[in-house]
């Protein structure tokens, strides 16, 4: 599941910064195989809990893995979003804030990589570590909504400046959920929030 959540970021840049619409097309079929493997995986964790009545650490295990998913489903959502403004931001010229929102869409992207490697290693310090990265992209959030919002003199529609907003909110809240599950993975080697 992470590896498609993180194939479909990949896709989402494609479609962004290359106006790759074929990637854009791609990510809405991915997502339903996310969406898929998101349900399955909620079940068998209802499935454990009801039938096997785990311990403690089990226990906590599979609630923080209902949340984790959730986490990674909603950032393969937010990716499929991206997707769908590429196709709408096509007919445009190529905004002069792009290669900022790309160091966004890339740091997201690191971020999520971390998170995933730090639930695969179950390594609680680097779990803990993405909050610092979040730090940046929020920060890249606020000044490139400054940026945005306070343009003054906007030749023809306001289209592309409304996606480009909606672009880096996408991108602010997928750091976010990675941010979420790094934490989650804290949570479940150490039992402490």
């Amino acid at each position: 599941m992470g590896a498609l959540v993180e194939n479909s970021c990949w896709l989402a840049r494609k479609a962004l910064f290359d106006r790759d619409l074929e990637s854009a097309q791609q990510i809405a079929i991915q997502d339903k195989q996310i969406d898929q493997l998101y349900r399955q995986i909620e079940l068998d964790c209802v499935n454990l809990m009801a039938l096997q009545s785990p311990v403690t650490q089990d226990l906590r295990l599979l609630s923080a893995l209902m949340q984790l998913v959730r986490d990674l489903e909603r950032i393969g959502d937010y990716a499929e979003d991206l997707g769908e403004i590429a196709i709408k931001l096509f007919p445009y010229p190529v905004h002069s804030c792009m290669e900022r929102v790309k160091v966004m869409l890339d740091r997201c992207r690191a971020m999520l990589a971390m998170s995933l490697a730090a639930l695969s290693d179950l390594d609680a310090e680097s779990g803990l570590d993405i909050k610092m990265k979040d730090d940046a992209v929020d920060d890249d959030y606020a000044s490139l909504y400054n940026l945005l919002a306070h343009q003054t003199d906007v030749p023809g529609v306001i289209e592309p400046i409304v996606l480009l907003v909606l672009v880096i909110r996408h991108l602010e809240r997928m750091a976010d959920h990675a941010t979420n599950i790094g934490k989650r993975v804290a949570y479940i080697v150490t039992g402490q929030r």
